[in-house]
């Protein structure tokens, strides 16, 4: 099985690669560092050249709604087309939790780029991850106002890139599943709390407000729209387990 994944070099993208071949599969890593530009196309038609799956985790280098929108506009656009002239049978996109729920920022880019895969003739799975570690890890140091940092008190059940990259990869190869497997991790916080706790970690003295109009990923969400369904596929990586190997 031949398996391209766009988005290579990213946190999610280098370690799908790597689950991939532990599947024993054919991972062709795909990203600018390899001559492709999903924005304008370039590369794309060659390097999806016999593909059998389309695995994207390409990414917008903005959580900004208009940048975020306009690069997933295009990118998944150009993936599409690309996977469709190439006769990939299965493509994959990974998506956020919320994205059905929060209707703003960030949120509204990745539900609309879902609507273009579905839509697509192509069959198709989309995974949504919870945050991940590493983006309560940015939050806690980019929030930052005169009295500390301000975040919502909204519920989330952090994930791993590992956990992620795992479930993504056990998908791909998978059967499409013309729906949406949602992945969290195995502990549930307040956003608020969880960012206190990173930041305790990291020895940083600020102090975080709770702050219910605080936004996250351009968005301001609600109490459990960063919350998973019940049947969402859970990590293994506690909080603990994660600090720990920073």
């Amino acid at each position: 099985m031949r398996v391209v994944v766009a988005g290579a070099t990213g946190l999610i993208g280098s370690r799908t690669v790597v689950r991939l071949r532990d599947h024993g599969v054919e991972a062709v890593p795909v990203s600018r560092a390899t001559g492709v530009d999903v924005t304008t196309g370039e590369g794309l038609a060659e390097a999806l050249r016999g593909v059998e799956v389309v695995v994207d985790v390409t990414d917008a280098s903005s959580r900004a709604e208009r940048a975020s929108v306009d690069f997933f506009d295009t990118a998944t656009g150009n993936l599409l087309r690309a996977a469709a002239a190439a006769g990939a049978e299965h493509y994959l996109a990974l998506s956020v939790v919320g994205a059905d729920r929060v209707p703003g920022g960030y949120f509204r880019a990745k539900a609309l780029q879902e609507q273009r895969v579905r839509r697509s003739p192509i069959p198709h799975s989309v995974v949504r991850a919870t945050p991940f570690y590493e983006s309560v890890d940015a939050l806690s140091r980019s929030a930052v106002h005169a009295d500390g940092v301000h975040v919502a008190p909204a519920l989330v059940r952090p994930v791993s890139t590992d956990d992620v990259a795992a479930a993504v990869a056990h998908a791909a190869v998978g059967i499409p599943l013309f729906g949406v497997l949602e992945v969290a991790g195995p502990e549930q916080f307040r956003l608020d709390e969880l960012t206190a706790k990173v930041q305790a970690a990291h020895g940083d003295p600020r102090g975080v407000v709770t702050d219910p109009n605080a936004p996250f990923f351009g968005a301001v969400p609600g109490e459990r729209a960063l919350l998973p369904g019940a049947d969402a596929h859970l990590g293994r990586t506690t909080l603990y387990q994660w600090l720990a190997q920073r």
